[in-house]
């Protein structure tokens, strides 16, 4: 058994208040070594944090170790802003990534539905690998995050606009998940995988959303 974050046992997601830190100019972003890695759509990804420090969105199961205790890429050094969110969390992190998803349908990001290895080598009697998201870019109010317990079942789905600022938190091995994002411009968000822990769990409560933002998640 794994140490889990209560706060994601009823439905597997927390949305959490908007960051309201330092500013990130789009410049770090944009700026930022990417890799031609798909993963739910027609996507890049800049590493920040690897299995070994190197530019790799492999899975860290190929350095045989789990999605934890990740290594700063070079990208850390266009970065401070994202890098110092990540640290000021305070929890262990793996995979740190900035996304580049470009436009698609519907019908096509639907198409899409995934779960993530995130726990794949992890110890039983650690914590449960989780992921967040800090959305950076986009249109605001037309991204959104499908979630589905069962992928081939609509009625188990749930749908959070998104827009840039926001933060969730997503069991993503639990939940089927992609984002659909029409356009014009591609999106950015930062990806971090986080091992549950207090710290975590303390972040988590700390930046819980007013549960009146959560009449537009449905």
């Amino acid at each position: 058994m794994h140490r889990k974050l209560s706060i994601l046992d009823e439905t597997g997601f927390a949305v959490l208040r908007d960051y309201d830190g330092p500013v990130i100019h789009r410049s770090e972003w944009e700026a930022l070594a990417y890799l031609d890695w798909k993963s739910g759509g027609d996507t890049n990804f800049a590493p920040l944090a690897s299995a070994t420090g190197e530019m790799d969105c492999r899975g860290f199961w190929d350095s045989g170790k789990p999605d934890k205790g990740g290594i700063w890429t070079a990208n850390r050094d266009i970065s401070p802003s994202l890098t110092g969110y990540v640290e000021g969390v305070g929890g262990n992190y793996g995979r740190v990534r900035v996304i580049k998803l470009n436009p698609s349908g519907e019908a096509e990001a639907v198409r899409q539905l995934h779960r993530d290895d995130n726990n794949r080598l992890n110890p039983d009697g650690t914590g449960w690998v989780v992921r967040s998201w800090l959305e950076l870019d986009d249109t605001a109010g037309r991204s959104v995050f499908i979630l589905r317990e069962d992928k081939d079942d609509p009625r188990s789905e749930t749908r959070i606009p998104l827009h840039p600022g926001m933060q969730l938190v997503i069991d993503t091995e639990r939940l089927w998940h992609v984002v659909w994002h029409p356009g014009p411009r591609p999106r950015y968000a930062l990806i971090t995988s986080w091992e549950s822990s207090p710290i975590v769990d303390n972040w988590l409560h700390r930046e819980q959303a007013d549960p009146r933002r959560l009449a537009s998640v449905g």
